[in-house]
């Protein structure tokens, strides 16, 4: 089959095009699928540079094209493990269910399928426990992919594939950070809100409820008005200025960066803070008065219970959210791919096609 190898940590060249691996063979309790489209994340290019050690200190962008100097591939993944390379990644899978394992029913052939990104790891005793598909285990970077049949999801709508390719990682993201704090019909700020999670989260957001602010660069407003946001605001503005301290119920964070302190400032008392990613750069300012004198609670979300992907099949299939669509490359231009994401030039997902 062809598939893209992740040959080491680093930067583009670390990514080769092969068309003679062996078809994976599913194991007893797993399904062999024909991956038809499979969505680019920022997990994706973290993993390549190793952004994900201890090591980097830095914003996402910098390492992007040429890779970090200074990654320690000892805890270089989202289990703080050592990768095994060669490593077959793509973390977004939209495909059909063309064998199983013995343990599988053969009716789950055909099925038209999405699969979970963040599972659960089975060999793990601990509760918060997980792994990635594309990280930990090969993943839809290739015409064909081996899965737990339980954590492959039957879909039934007319979405079509790139459009189905666009929702695990990045929506599951989202939900799982709106699951973890069960938001309502809160106030909200979500920064990042023109990427894959950030503008997933303001159609969640708004699902619920909530009355959303969405942040983004100043040129994006408009789309990012007409995907649900009741009012966008610059990322390069002083929000406190802006926004006003003391006047949201909930943060949404996937930025972190220089100006994280100003997030818990406008803060309502007993107010919460919820992240999934750092583009901006891992280390942050924290004056811990702030935290503990406007009682706050702060969430670090990565593991999702089942029912986070259960809920979005449904929203799917309820035609309750739309996909975000910006652009589609064929499996070989992986690299285009990537150079277009980091670009940033554009809202919603990028999405590789895989005949």
């Amino acid at each position: 089959m062809k598939a893209i190898q992740l040959i080491g940590h680093g930067g583009f060249e670390k990514l080769v095009f092969k068309n003679d691996i062996l078809n994976p063979v599913p194991k007893d309790d797993e399904v062999l699928i024909k991956v038809l489209a499979a969505g680019v994340n920022n997990t994706d290019i973290n993993t390549r540079i190793g952004w994900y050690s201890k090591s980097i200190t830095t914003n996402t962008n910098e390492g992007g094209e040429k890779g970090f100097s200074s990654t320690d591939d000892k805890d270089a993944t989202w289990s703080g493990k050592s990768l095994e390379f060669p490593r077959i990644q793509g973390a977004d899978i939209c495909g059909k269910i063309v064998s199983v394992g013995k343990n599988i029913d053969q009716s789950r052939i055909g099925e038209r399928v999405i699969v979970r990104s963040m599972q659960s790891d089975p060999t793990s005793v601990v509760g918060l426990s997980c792994y990635v598909i594309g990280s930990e285990f090969d993943g839809g970077f290739a015409e064909f992919v081996t899965v737990r049949s339980s954590e492959t999801f039957k879909i039934d709508c007319n979405w079509s594939d790139v459009e189905l390719a666009s929702i695990p990682c990045a929506y599951s993201t989202a939900e799982g950070m709106l699951h973890r704090i069960n938001l309502n019909k809160e106030k909200i700020l979500i920064t990042g809100a023109s990427g894959g999670v950030g503008s997933a989260a303001i159609q969640l957001a708004k699902r619920r409820g909530a009355y959303v602010v969405g942040q983004c660069s100043k040129s994006k407003f408009s789309e990012i008005q007409n995907i649900g946001a009741d009012e966008v605001i610059d990322r390069n503005e002083d929000l406190v200025s802006k926004l006003g301290s003391n006047e949201f119920d909930v943060v949404v964070d996937l930025v972190a960066g220089s100006g994280w302190d100003q997030y818990l400032e406008i803060l309502k008392p007993g107010a919460k803070y919820v992240t999934a990613g750092a583009i901006a750069g891992p280390m942050v300012n924290l004056d811990v008065r702030t935290l503990y004198l406007k009682d706050l609670t702060l969430y670090g979300c990565t593991h999702q219970p089942t029912e986070v992907f259960q809920n979005l099949i449904k929203y799917i299939e309820n035609n309750e959210i739309k996909p975000l669509v910006a652009k589609t490359f064929p499996l070989e231009k992986i690299i285009d791919a990537q150079k277009e994401f980091l670009s940033k030039n554009f809202i919603g997902k990028i999405v590789l096609e895989i005949n």
